[in-house]
This record gives C-alpha cells, sequence and structure tokens, in this order.
C-alpha cells in the first residue's frame, strides 16, 4: 500500500523516487553556490523533454520565480516561496484551478521544486519581531540552484542535437539536389551508363524517408545517398578525363563527343528503331482529326504503364499525368534538351501524351530521346497528332484481346466513357481509318 503525505490544500500525492532525489540534492547543495534563475529558467525550457516538464507547468515555473525577489538565488539564502493559488492563476495568465493543480504536481514529479507544506497546508511565512523569516512553507526553488549545472548540460546536448539533426537534414537536400543534377548532366551529355537504373536506385533510397523523420534514418539515408552520388561522380569524371582520339572508338562510345547540351548527337538524330515506330505519326488524316483534346481517361486506357510511377497508381488529374510524365523522362533518358523543345512545340499536356505513348512501348523503342526529338520536328511541321497515336495503342490491346473498355457497337472503337468529363468520344471518319490501319 503506497504511503501518502500531506501537500497544499491541492490535494494529497505519493512521493516518488524522483522526489526523494531532488530534495537530496537540495540538502548536500553547497552554502555558497548561487545562480541566475532566469539564465537556468532557459535552461530548463530548452531541456523541458528530457526534464519531463510540459509547456504548462513551465509557464507556473516561470510565475513561481517571479515571487521571488532576487534575480540570483543563493544556496544560504530563502528559496521558498509561498503565492496563493489566486496570484499563481493570475501570472500564470489565468490558468484554471484543475490545470494548475495538474502542472504543480508536474513540477514536484520533475524535481524542479519541493513542497514545504504547513501543519493545516497554507502556504505562508512566519516572521521574527525584526521582521526576518524564520519559518517558510510553500514551494522551495532549491532544486534550481542544485540542479542548475545539470539542466545546462542538457540543454547544452540538445541543443547539440538540434544541430547535428539541421547539418543532417541540409546535407540530404544537398545530396538529393547533386545527384538530380548529376543524372540529368550524364542524360543531357550522352554519358554512358543505365541512367534509368541510377534513378530508380535513388528513388528506392529516398523513398524510405517518411514525412518526419529521426535524425538517424536521415544519416542512414544520407550514406546510401553518398555511395550513390560518388558512383555517378565517378561515371561523369571518367568521361571528362582526357583519352586518346584513336581508342575512342573502342571505348564503348562513351568519350563526350560534344559538350554542348543543346546540341543533337548521331543517337537522337540517327536512323535509330525509333523511325520504324514513328511512322503511325505521319499521316494524311492528322489535318482532319478531331480538334478537342483527348480525355484523360482514354489516354490512360492507352497508357496504364505510367500509373506505375505515381504512388498509389492513382492518377486522377492531369497534374498527376504531368507529374508522371516529368518522372518518366529521365529513366527512358531522355535529355532535358529534348524535353525542352518538346514543351515549346507540342505544349505541355500534349507532350505528356507523347511522352506516355513513348514510355508505354518503350521495350520496341531503342532511342526514347531521338524518337521524341523525330516526333517534335513532324509536330513542328504540322505532321503529328497524339490522336492516332494514342488510338493505335487502343487499338493494339483490342488486337490482343485485352480491351480496356466494350468496344462501341457498329465501329469498333473503344468507349470514353472513363474520361474525368464523362463525356463519350466522337469518331470521326478520319479517325476511324487510323484506327483500321494502325502504324507503331
Amino acid at each position: 500500500m503506497q504511503t501518502h503525505i500531506a501537500t497544499t490544500p491541492f490535494g494529497r500525492r505519493p512521493m516518488s523516487l524522483g522526489q526523494i532525489t531532488s530534495q537530496a540534492k537540495a540538502r548536500t547543495m553547497p552554502k555558497e553556490a548561487s545562480v541566475q534563475k532566469w539564465q537556468v529558467f532557459q535552461y530548463i525550457r530548452e531541456a523541458r523533454d528530457q526534464v519531463g516538464a510540459t509547456d504548462r507547468s513551465l509557464a507556473i515555473l516561470n510565475a513561481l520565480l517571479s515571487f521571488h525577489p532576487e534575480t540570483t538565488l543563493a544556496g544560504d539564502g530563502e528559496l521558498v516561496v509561498w503565492p496563493s493559488n489566486e496570484q499563481l492563476m493570475a501570472r500564470a495568465n489565468g490558468m484554471p484551478a484543475t490545470t494548475l493543480r495538474r502542472h504543480l504536481a508536474v513540477l514536484v514529479d520533475c524535481g524542479l521544486i519541493i513542497r514545504r507544506d504547513s501543519p493545516n497546508g497554507k502556504r505562508f511565512a512566519r516572521k521574527s519581531r525584526g521582521g526576518e523569516i524564520e519559518q517558510a512553507y510553500g514551494f522551495d526553488l532549491a532544486p534550481i540552484v542544485a540542479r542548475a549545472d545539470e539542466f545546462r548540460e542538457l540543454a547544452e546536448a540538445v541543443q547539440a542535437e538540434k544541430k547535428a539533426f539541421r547539418v543532417s537534414k541540409e546535407r540530404l537536400t544537398l545530396l538529393r539536389r547533386d545527384i538530380v543534377k548529376m543524372i540529368d548532366a550524364g542524360i543531357e551529355e550522352k554519358v554512358h551508363g543505365n541512367w534509368g537504373r541510377v534513378l530508380q536506385a535513388y528513388q528506392a533510397i529516398v523513398g524510405r524517408l517518411p514525412r518526419t523523420a529521426s535524425r538517424q534514418l536521415i544519416e542512414s539515408i544520407n550514406t546510401e545517398l553518398e555511395d550513390l552520388w560518388a558512383e555517378i561522380r565517378d561515371t561523369l569524371e571518367s568521361f571528362t578525363k582526357p583519352q586518346n582520339p584513336d581508342a575512342n572508338e573502342s571505348h564503348s562510345g562513351a568519350h563526350i563527343q560534344n559538350s554542348n547540351p543543346d546540341s543533337h548527337s548521331d543517337s537522337e538524330n540517327g536512323s535509330g528503331r525509333y523511325e520504324e515506330a514513328a511512322t503511325f505519326a505521319e499521316s494524311e488524316n492528322v489535318r482532319s482529326l478531331p480538334r478537342r483534346d483527348l480525355p484523360l481517361g482514354i489516354v490512360l486506357d492507352a497508357c496504364p504503364n505510367l500509373r506505375e510511377l505515381v504512388p498509389g497508381g492513382q492518377i486522377r488529374h492531369w497534374r498527376d499525368f504531368l507529374a508522371a510524365a516529368e518522372a518518366a523522362r529521365p529513366m527512358l533518358g531522355v535529355s532535358p534538351s529534348a524535353w525542352k523543345d518538346a514543351l515549346k512545340v507540342l505544349g505541355e499536356q500534349q507532350a505528356a501524351i507523347t511522352l506516355a505513348a513513348i514510355y508505354q512501348r518503350s521495350a520496341q523503342i531503342n532511342n526514347a530521346g531521338g524518337y521524341l526529338r523525330s516526333l517534335t520536328e513532324r509536330a513542328r511541321d504540322g505532321k503529328f497528332s497524339t490522336w492516332p497515336m494514342v488510338m493505335a495503342l487502343l487499338r493494339a490491346k483490342l488486337d490482343d484481346g485485352k480491351p480496356e473498355e466494350p468496344a462501341r457497337k457498329g465501329h469498333g472503337a473503344p468507349q470514353a466513357d472513363r474520361a474525368p468529363s464523362g463525356e463519350g468520344l466522337q469518331v470521326s471518319d478520319a479517325l476511324r481509318r487510323s484506327l483500321e490501319k494502325p502504324k507503331w
């Protein structure tokens, strides 16, 4: 059975080991010890989580300290204050009595103050004929003096932890920025390497970061990112070292031939396999295709693979679709300059649809960057539209016996009921002809 001791009229509480320890420290406190009370209060506030205090309890401690007339608390001085409940509640910003009782108990449990109870539980001071205090009953502030060094060390440890956490977060930000820039540089400069794999490795590492991460987790992520950063740096640096011109041809095509990021190398302008797939873009019916934009539902039916780049696989709006296309761009090895040119010529939405279609058929396209440049040039000449591209993908699904929606009766074209606007797809004669003879 627990033994309870008398306290103030706020009630009775059992004495804890923490209180006993705090009282023992106060008894052994040197008489010559002295501290600046507001400085120690700052230490306690900084280390409140380690001490076990709360914001409300610190507001009460601030009020208790204000009742001591001196700024300096001395070990050989009077350290007991005896404010009434009404005075404490007033200086604690009108705190209710029940809240005051609860947080006074927190201060006692934390060993920040000691209760000095009178026989009747009231708080007061007995003075001598000369006006000197002989005996005071209330709250003893001696632990503030006795534990001042402990509070200072705790506050310094908290500051050091905050600094280490800030440095880790800054390092994480720099690593993420540098890695993305180096990947873009590798793609832009045509550096030989599996940049899609590198990007996936980067995304897998940063994908483990929760919304709120501990310093230890951030440092662990930083270590992995530093290894990846070093790997990318070594790859890029290996292509900047002077090489024997005669040996370039036997260097797996890895030597940088042109450092101009806007130049079009043979890899993007040559006659790669993308020309075989590009024939569908040039159609005599391009100018007669519908003038309105493709519904998002139709595009997603034609390019479902893009969903794998979105958390949860959900693309509900065009902004989600555009973000997924941005993620697909470096994975396909499309250079920033090729993408910028496509955005300028095609427009943001049409460029994203084009890239989504390329991503859908990436297994059949060896050079996605060159393919996108070719389609951009065709669009510049008015010879390319995303309509036949998307319809060709849908028709390929129908030919494989895996349509996303039932065919429209009498026409064989897929329905567009899943478009966000709810509007059905009106198929023109030109579009029907493009569906009958799709070319990819």
